[in-house]
This record gives structure tokens, sequence and C-alpha cells, in this order.
């Protein structure tokens, strides 16, 4: 059972910040953030390359406003941003994140975002565990294929 955990070819090892932080839990929130960023403060802030932020605009997941050849980006953007992260983090592909988001736009939207996540979430982590219990009988598969390949190996050197 395959879940891809990122659509993104490009994807580089961007697990840098917590769920925790992710989530905005046990933080006072954004009051000291502006409301408007360039793609390298974004980039450091959530410790994703320049690329990766491309490709999920090249995705539609953020929307940034161009001044040249500038991109500047918004509080909205931002939080997108932190939302296809947090996404990424629990194992949900970059379809099924921008599809949690876009529920944001709709009548009831951030209620209906929440039902959606958690109702979402909650399948995701039946999926990991059914992938946990995959990867643990591989393993097993593994380390008797080892002894076995390592016995016949060191079988054939013995009689040489």
């Amino acid at each position: 059972m395959k879940h891809p955990k990122s659509d993104d070819p490009n994807d580089e090892t961007e697990a840098g910040l917590s769920i925790e932080t992710l989530l905005g839990y046990g933080s006072e929130g954004s009051s000291e953030v502006g409301d408007s960023f360039r793609i390298g403060d974004l980039a450091r802030e959530f410790g994703v390359s320049l690329r990766t932020l491309r490709f999920y605009e090249d995705r539609g997941l953020l929307q940034p406003e161009r001044q040249g050849t500038t991109r500047i980006y918004s509080r909205r953007d931002r939080m997108r941003l932190r939302l296809v992260l947090t996404a990424k983090l629990l194992g949900f592909s970059l379809t099924e994140a921008k599809q949690i988001i876009d529920v944001y736009h709709q009548p009831n939207g951030a209620r209906k975002q929440l039902e959606v996540a958690l109702q979402r979430m909650a399948d995701q982590k039946v999926v990991l565990q059914d992938q946990r219990q995959e990867i643990d009988r591989s393993l097993e598969a593994m380390e008797v294929a080892l002894d076995v390949v390592s016995e016949r190996l060191q079988k054939m050197l013995d009689e040489k």
C-alpha cells in the first residue's frame, strides 16, 4: 500500500519545523509578522527551498503577486504554506493538501475545513498504521533473508 508523502519531484528533506510549530500550538500567533513576504523570507522561516516555493506556486497552492520579477507573498500565502507543510508532515500528498485547504473558501469554510481535516487525518492515520505494519513485515523478512544469504555465502567460502 503506497501513499506518497509528496507529489513534488524536487522534494528535499524539509521537515525542519515540528508539527507543534506548524500548527501554531503553544504560540501567541503571528502578531509580529508583516503583511507581505519575499520568497526568501518564507524559505528561511519554513526551512524550504526557493525551488519548492516556486513548485507550490506552479501547483496552485500559493499565489504570490508579482512586482516585476519579485514574488510578493501575502499572509494568506504564508498560512497556506504552513498548511501544506503540515499536510506533508502528516503524510498527505500535495493534491490532498490542496483539497483540504480549498474547503476554507466554501460556505462555513473554517468549520467545514476543520471537519474535513479531522476526517482525512483519521483516515490517514489508518493508512500510516497499515504502512508501518508492511514495513515491519518487510524488515522481519529482510532479517531472515540476510541470515540465509549470509549463511550460504559463508558455507561457500568455507568449502574452498
